[in-house]
């Protein structure tokens, strides 16, 4: 069982930055690949960017590649969304999940979720 806690997000001017974290428990997390998400009011939610498990290999969605960060530190089983260059339509609740196995931009492949954190991007 692997538990999700997401910290960070906020209100940031078009052009900023802001770092969410993703803190897990769960002795079998550092095996977990681990996928960020967003969901915009009214949309559905959507890929944004995956780790693997070691954290050797990343995947992001051309909308955010070069702007957004993933990374983690399996010693103190975070991840890390850092995103840079913010823009206005990066606006939206952001999730964390975590999966055993490849990472995978389908959110039905992912076991766990954490809360959700609010990012506002103001133009």
């Amino acid at each position: 069982q692997v538990q999700l806690v997401q910290s960070g997000g906020g209100l940031v001017q078009a052009g900023g930055s802001l770092r969410l974290s993703c803190a897990a428990s769960g002795r079998t997390f550092n095996s977990h690949a681990v996928g960020w998400f967003r969901q915009a009011p009214g949309k559905e939610r959507e890929f944004v960017g995956a780790i693997n498990w070691s954290g050797s290999r990343t995947y992001y969605v051309d909308s955010v590649k070069g702007r957004f960060t993933i990374s983690r530190e399996n010693s103190k089983s975070m991840v890390y969304l850092q995103m840079n260059s913010l823009k206005p339509e990066d606006t939206a609740v952001y999730y964390c999940a975590a999966r055993l196995g490849p990472y995978s931009d389908d959110t039905s492949r992912y076991d766990y979720w954490g809360q959700g954190t609010q990012v506002t991007v103001s133009s």
